[in-house]
């Protein structure tokens, strides 16, 4: 599904120029009047736009009521997600709803959630919104001067306004052309009718900015404390062919957002609101994906493990036993031919600390219990021969013999020469 584009209000709907420009969604809880249960209707809303659709784009107008902003803030903090976008449009009502019109052609190409969102702005500088007045004494939008401002209390005064880009007042007379710099590209011009006539905009004006076509849509309920006086016609100019608009949008430099990761044109990103690193920092993120090795922290390199199962360097060797007894006592990490390797905690070969275990191996027949018996001359009766000579273990009593086990040959002599 393509990602979904909502506005807080009816009138902020163009109707679609073609059958593939999906419709907008609209929030009908964030009208007027809504109180209390307001903000359970808009988190229901909200939540069933980001399940079926993933992401959302809500276009309103930045000059919208503080409590309409206020809900949406909310709604998207207590939903906890990331997946919602708020993008605050600084046009005049009927160009905001030229803008949202144009997110929803651009949401059916191949581009991205977040490049989408930050297209808002690119788009905005590309869109020539204005107004005829009949009075300019409470315009606040566009700077007015002393003599103009005295001007519009005469009757019958008009004066033509461009808020957007540039802002632009001109004080009409008669049916001379409004003399307001437009743009340098063909344009479709949208015309909403309030209490003033329409033909100076549909006609002198459309001439003068070269307007390939002229579309008629009901002034928004907010545009006249938007300009400041119910006597008006507000229009609204921008690129109408969608090929224009997605070579426009394809062309810009895309970013990574070091915050949330999506992409982004321009400097800040419109769902999470991170602004854009500086150039030297943008190839940096702000949390680390995994954390940094523990041999790595402070730019030190981290110490190579010892591996107990290696065999000593060439340099360092142990020396050879002078006793083949004391070998197997030498050398732990060892396995005699045809013993089997130990095996570790996990049931496969012991590695590490597992492995300097001793492994069961075949008693010499010179150890242990099962060593030739050689008597004691002590215990012999008289006349017995006594041996030509005593090795160091044959004054062990009997008794102690039998308590060691099998597999354990017993502790060597603390002699370096012990005798054969």
């Amino acid at each position: 599904m393509p990602t979904a584009v909502a506005v807080t209000s009816p009138e902020l709907v163009l109707p679609s120029p073609d059958r593939h420009t999906p419709p907008a969604a609209v929030l009908r809880s964030t009208g007027p009047g809504e109180r209390g249960g307001g903000l359970e209707q808009t988190l229901t809303e909200i939540h069933t736009l980001v399940e079926h659709h993933g992401h959302v784009l809500v276009v309103h107008p930045a000059a919208a009521p503080s409590a309409l902003v206020h809900r949406l803030h909310a709604a998207r903090a207590a939903l906890e997600t990331d997946r919602l976008a708020l993008v605050g449009v600084d046009l005049p009502p009927l160009g905001t709803a030229l803008l949202a019109l144009q997110l929803r052609q651009l949401s059916i190409c191949d581009f991205s959630p977040g490049v989408l969102a930050s297209a808002a702005r690119l788009l905005a500088h590309y869109l020539h919104a204005g107004a005829v007045l009949g009075s300019v004494a409470r315009l606040d939008q566009v700077p007015v001067g002393l003599k103009a401002h005295a001007k519009s209390w005469l009757p019958g005064s008009q004066f033509a306004v461009v808020a957007r880009p540039e802002p632009q007042l001109v004080r009409l007379g008669g049916d001379q052309d409004p003399r307001l710099e437009g743009p340098g590209f063909p344009t479709r011009l949208v015309v909403a009718e309030g209490g003033l006539p329409a033909e100076r905009v549909t006609g002198a004006l459309a001439r003068a900015w070269r307007v390939r076509e002229v579309t008629h849509a009901r002034l928004p309920a907010a545009s006249p404390s938007w300009w400041g006086t119910a006597k008006l016609t507000e229009f609204a100019a921008a690129i109408p062919d969608i090929s224009v608009l997605y070579q426009l949008v394809s062309s810009v430099r895309r970013e990574e957002c070091h915050w949330c990761g999506l992409e982004l044109i321009g400097d800040r990103c419109a769902f999470c609101a991170a602004p854009l690193p500086p150039p030297g920092e943008r190839g940096r993120r702000a949390l680390p994906a995994t954390r940094p090795a523990p041999g790595r922290l402070r730019g030190r390199e981290r110490a190579p493990a010892l591996d107990r199962t290696a065999p000593a360097p060439p340099d360092r060797a142990l020396p050879a036993a002078s006793d083949p007894r004391f070998t197997p006592a030498l050398d732990p990490g060892a396995v005699p031919p045809g013993a089997a390797t130990p095996a570790g905690p996990t049931g496969g070969p012991a590695t590490g600390v597992h492995a300097l275990r001793p492994a069961h191996r075949a008693a010499p027949a010179d150890w242990g219990p099962q060593r030739p018996r050689i008597p004691d001359p002590r215990q012999a009766g008289p006349g017995a021969p006594a041996p030509a000579h005593q090795p160091p273990y044959a004054a062990t009593p009997p008794h102690e013999e039998h308590d060691q086990p099998p597999h354990q040959p017993p502790s060597p002599s603390r002699s370096r020469n012990p005798r054969p």
